[in-house]
């Protein structure tokens, strides 16, 4: 578990961006599992910097860096995918019913303007809350464990 921890950040992003982009294809560029990523990704990054720091400042102030950093790197995937489809929106005679996009509003055009919004910037949107809230459990056990130890 310390080797783990005490891999360079590089190679952490490294191996990160290859689990991202196999996550995304697996989900055929929805990012639902990119967003479950982001649970041991919060974990991690919780760990690492309690381990090299100690100020919690400091210690929230690199967690919300470096989840920032996963979730601009989603973000630039989600609009390599969808904003190629989204082109179909200029043209006055697409048919939108037929995308293979869910219709989750009521008119096909908005359930597929909603779509992307959806997959461009709420789900990595997401995709931070869940890093974010991992970081943070991760850090109230290692502080609890702390204060059960002094007391």
């Amino acid at each position: 578990m310390n080797k783990l921890l005490k891999m360079s950040k590089k190679k952490f992003y490294v191996i990160y961006i290859i689990f991202d982009m196999f996550f995304v294809g697996v989900g055929m560029g929805v990012p639902f599992f990119c967003i479950l990523l982001g649970f041991p990704v919060g974990w991690y990054i919780a760990k690492q910097t309690a381990l090299n720091e100690k100020d919690v400042s400091t210690i929230l102030n690199e967690i919300l860096k470096y989840s920032l950093y996963t979730v601009i790197f989603s973000f630039i995937l989600m609009l390599c995918i969808w904003v190629p489809l989204s082109t179909i929106l200029l043209d006055p005679g697409a048919d939108f019913a037929n995308t293979g996009i869910p219709m989750i509003l009521y008119d096909p055009k908005i359930s597929f303007i909603g779509w992307m919004i959806l997959m461009i910037f709420i789900s990595p949107f997401l995709q931070l809350l869940t890093t974010v809230f991992a970081s943070n459990v991760a850090l109230w056990r290692l502080f609890k464990k702390d204060d059960s130890i002094d007391g």
